[in-house]
């Protein structure tokens, strides 16, 4: 037998063996070096992050606090009602996006399907109201109404019902003390959104998505304030989500309380006079119209005149702040902003811009005298006063003859103001200005605080329009190109204005300044501005900052911290030119344009003060103003398309100082009667318990 020598392995085998060596070594390699990156390298971020997976944040939301009126009785609070809230999130991982249980739920609940379907639905620009626009991860509120069989219900058959969630839940509350709704004062809450949680993450109150936020009124306005702070507790959990044990806990913070300046007594009287005011406008004949006054809309203010703090705010158009509790139905959303609600969202206390007529004669009284014109006179009170062709009339052409500044006020004469703008408008060069010209009634105005916002601490206040030389040029440059497209020289009445608007819009013609003299043409104010000057007057001159919140309570009632009242200035006049202001105004109420008004009022003990308006609208009927002071209160009312302003807002202004001082309507005083005869000074004592 032969023996065959080993030759050992092949070059070929040798080679492979070596391959597979190298790539076995560098998968070794790479392991090893990506090991050291996560343990050692990044171990300390990568711990952070496998912690942060198994630890659960659940969210106790913070009890809001209440807003009260000056004695303590809560105007908006919370109560606890059975929630039946959806998850968005857990309905759209359904093979249906949850329409099925959406269906199941509407009729336990006893709604449409659609309307609880419309609730869970995004808000974008396309989505109509109602829908959610508030963070979709977080749980929708479907109805905050629920009865404890319903909620039995739903939790008995928690298989039919994925993704929906019913537990009683602090739901927030506006109680209209004795029929007092305040509405646009308190204003009303919505669900956070994604982008305000964004904004407000690095800031010192930062949102959770489960949060609800003030959207107007003092809701919005001491959101941060009334929101308190949410409690977190985090549990640890495996991942399967068994709870292992609780980590930290941060206890939920309550909201601190708002105490406002307002008495609900008398918001109640305010809101209920000035509806009946508007009411009673409606069965008046407008002579000029031919038809009965529309009276479409109103607002009243009654303040402290010493503090500018705010009693009682309406306005009208009004709506059930409830309205919005719980997510807002289809039915109330276009009751409250379809084109046939007429806006009752707007404050027109604050909002409401128009021209002020006759209360605004005020202003260019005092201009006159700071121009150095006599406050005595006389001035030629005649029928009319005629401007390059053109008569400007008196109110229904009556004429007094001569009269002092103060008689003018009292009868309310046009043309003493008419003479006095023309003099001082040819003095300032006319449509070809000086350059030191001193538009003394233009100057005086902005000196009242008009043309800006008062600085009231409620949001969106709007500021009004002083039209003076700057606005005219301003407003010219903005609509020249308009007008210029849209005149004719020959063309309509609306075409013919717009033919001279463009070629010299931009001057002030010797009719704006006669009109702006008695509070008409392009000025604008708001009640609150005009409650804000008279209130200067009755108090000496100091112009304050209007305010409705009075102090900042904590929940157990320990820590005040109390809003004082504020000065922004003083009237520009001097003593003297405010009490013979002052005299003429109380003139207005005992033998002018008033006086029917207040027949039998104890002006002995109550002086009072007053100013009646009726200021013309182009396209619309005229609009009633009436503006008043005491000693201890101003009362400003407004109704557009209301008719004089002693015809249509004067009696309601004298039933509210009625209420107010206890007077019945023979001027016999009964204190015992009198809701509020002086200011409430003293803050009502908050405990723990409420």
């Amino acid at each position: 037998m032969t023996n065959i020598p080993e030759t050992g392995r092949t070059p070929r085998v040798q080679l492979r063996l070596v391959v597979i060596q190298v790539l076995a070594f560098s998968l070794l390699l790479t392991l090893g070096g990506r090991l050291w990156y996560l343990q050692i390298r990044e171990s300390d971020a990568y711990a952070e992050e496998a912690s942060g997976n198994h630890v659960q944040r659940v969210v106790q939301p913070a009890v809001r606090g209440s807003i009260l009126d000056a004695r303590g009785v809560p105007l908006a609070d919370n109560e606890t009602r059975l929630v039946v809230s959806a998850s968005r999130t857990e309905l759209l991982t359904m093979e249906d996006d949850g329409k099925e249980v959406l269906t199941r739920l509407a009729g336990v609940l006893g709604m449409r399907p659609e309307d609880v379907m419309d609730k869970v639905r995004l808000c974008d620009a396309e989505t109509p109201q109602p829908c959610w626009n508030g963070s979709p991860y977080q749980p929708i509120l479907i109805t905050d109404e629920a009865t404890a069989q319903q909620a039995l219900q739903i939790r008995e058959r928690a298989e039919d019902f994925p993704g929906i969630v019913t537990e009683p839940a602090a739901v927030r509350r506006y109680p209209g003390p004795g029929g007092a709704e305040t509405a646009q004062v308190l204003g009303y809450l919505s669900p956070v959104t994604d982008d305000e949680v964004r904004r407000a993450q690095d800031t010192d109150s930062p949102y959770l998505r489960s949060d609800q936020v003030g959207r107007s009124g003092l809701e919005r306005q001491y959101d941060k304030e009334l929101r308190g702070k949410a409690g977190v507790t985090r549990y640890e959990v495996d991942n399967l989500g068994r709870v292992l044990g609780q980590g930290e806990n941060d206890p939920a913070e309550p909201g601190s309380h708002l105490v406002t300046s307002i008495d609900s007594r008398v918001q109640r009287v305010a809101e209920y006079e000035l509806n009946e005011a508007m009411k009673d406008a409606r069965k008046e004949w407008d002579r000029n119209t031919n038809e009965y006054y529309k009276a479409d809309s109103g607002a009243v203010v009654v303040m402290e005149a010493k503090t500018g703090r705010v009693v009682a705010m309406a306005s009208n158009p009004a709506y059930d702040p409830n309205a919005w509790v719980g997510g807002i139905s289809a039915k109330d959303y276009e009751k409250l902003t379809g084109e046939a609600s007429n806006n009752p969202l707007l404050n027109r206390a604050i909002q409401g811009q128009s021209a002020p007529g006759s209360i605004f004669k005020v202003i260019p009284t005092t201009a006159a005298v700071n121009a150095g014109y006599s406050f005595d006179g006389p001035y030629d009170c005649s029928s009319s006063y005629s401007i390059g062709g053109r008569a400007f009339g008196n109110f229904e052409a009556r004429a007094y003859g001569p009269i002092s500044l103060g008689r003018a006020l009292e009868v309310s004469c046009d043309t003493v103001f008419y003479r006095l703008a023309h003099e001082e408008w040819l003095k300032d060069g006319g449509t070809t200005p000086k350059k030191d010209a001193n538009d003394w009634f233009y100057t005086t105005a902005h000196q009242f605080g008009l043309g800006k916002p008062t600085g009231i601490d409620l949001p969106n206040e709007v500021g009004g329009r002083v039209p003076d030389r700057q606005w005219k040029q301003e407003y010219w440059e903005a609509n020249k190109d308009a007008w210029c497209a849209q005149g004719k020289k020959n063309g309509s009445y609306t075409e013919r204005i717009a033919y001279e608007n463009c070629l010299e819009g931009n001057k002030l013609r010797a009719g704006d300044s006669v009109n702006y003299s008695i509070g008409q043409g392009d000025t604008l104010v708001t009640p609150i501005q005009m409650a804000s000057i008279y209130a200067a007057i009755s108090n000496g001159g100091t112009l304050y900052t209007p305010t409705v919140g009075k102090a900042v309570v904590s929940a157990d009632g320990r820590n005040v911290r109390e809003i004082e009242p504020e000065s922004h200035g003083r009237l520009p006049m001097t003593k003297k030119t405010r009490d013979e202001i002052d005299e003429a105004l109380a003139g207005v109420a005992t033998r002018g344009t008033a006086d029917w008004r207040f027949a039998g009022w104890p002006q002995d003990e109550i002086p009072m003060h007053a100013k009646t308006s009726t200021a013309e609208v182009y396209g619309k009927q005229t609009t009633s103003w009436f503006a008043t002071y005491t000693e201890e209160y101003t009362i400003v009312m407004t109704i557009s398309q209301g008719g004089t302003g002693s015809g249509a807002s004067a009696p309601a202004v004298r039933k509210i100082y009625n209420a107010l001082y206890g007077i019945s309507e023979d001027g016999t005083i009964d204190r015992r009667k009198a809701l509020l005869p002086t200011p409430q000074k003293g803050l009502p004592k908050i405990t723990p318990h409420g």
